[in-house]
């Protein structure tokens, strides 16, 4: 998909967009007029990017009536999800890419995060199904706090067949897994691999399942069952950076 404009919100989502120099238009509520405030318009003073005063109910417009916009929203040029070409060009540019594959993740504030966690970590791209699952909202883009916009998000029509295709071209499969036998800690998370990590509740697919070369746990102690997704993401990429760049020799 080629470049197109959202709206987005927040003024740690906006001024991160005007930091990578993204935004098209700003719009600002009239009342507004804190030092938080006063400071970015400051900021924008000598920037060629249109600021517009408006109302509440204006930005509302923009926003929605139950966003938390703190008095601020921007109109910003974003890439698009890539395709399954991008991948297999990645692949032939990278010797041992580190993938993230989110199975059916459908929140999108964890898919958000675990955009987050992918740039933090190293991630070369995120994959997911383009159907049943969370694409790049205008949500999914403010919590990423502008990692949607620098870590590659690919959506495939069949991920089954893109698994077999990463397999093929040479890229190990690790699913997380509360009944797996083998931590994190224990496997071999470096080379080139992906990572899977199931949907919100019901984890991966059994046909997902099936395809991984094998299956991984989080151990953790007390009562608790499973981590929320983005943060046992956040786990398992932290482990593999680790053993990539950190590991002693």
């Amino acid at each position: 998909m080629s470049n197109t404009t959202i709206w987005i919100h927040g003024f740690h989502a906006v001024e991160a967009a005007f930091d990578e120099g993204s935004v098209v238009q700003i719009w600002l509520n009239d009342q507004r007029l804190d030092k938080r405030a006063q400071a970015f318009l400051a900021k924008l003073k000598d920037q060629k990017v249109p600021v517009n005063m408006v109302n509440q109910k204006m930005l509302e417009s923009k926003t929605g009536e139950e966003a938390r916009h703190q008095g601020i929203a921007a109109e910003v040029r974003v890439m698009g999800a890539k395709n399954e070409n991008f991948l297999f060009e990645l692949l032939e540019e990278q010797s041992s890419p580190l993938l993230l594959i989110l199975d059916g993740v459908t929140d999108p504030h964890n898919v958000g995060a675990c955009l987050r966690s992918a740039e933090a970590f190293g991630v070369h791209a995120v994959i997911a199904p383009r159907d049943r699952a969370c694409g790049l909202t205008p949500v999914v883009r403010k919590i990423s706090s502008g990692s949607s916009e620098r870590v590659p998000f690919i959506e495939v029509t069949n991920l089954a067949r893109t698994i077999d295709d990463l397999k093929e071209r040479g890229v190990w499969l690790a699913g997380l897994a509360g009944e797996a036998t083998e931590t994190i800690y224990e496997a071999n998370l470096t080379g080139a691999m992906a990572i899977i990590m199931g949907s919100e509740g019901e984890g991966m697919r059994r046909l997902t399942k099936e395809a991984c070369d094998f299956l991984l746990k989080i151990p953790m102690e007390g009562r608790i069952e499973s981590l929320n997704v983005s943060v046992a993401t956040g786990v398992v990429l932290s482990e593999s950076h680790r053993q990539r760049f950190h590991k002693r020799k």
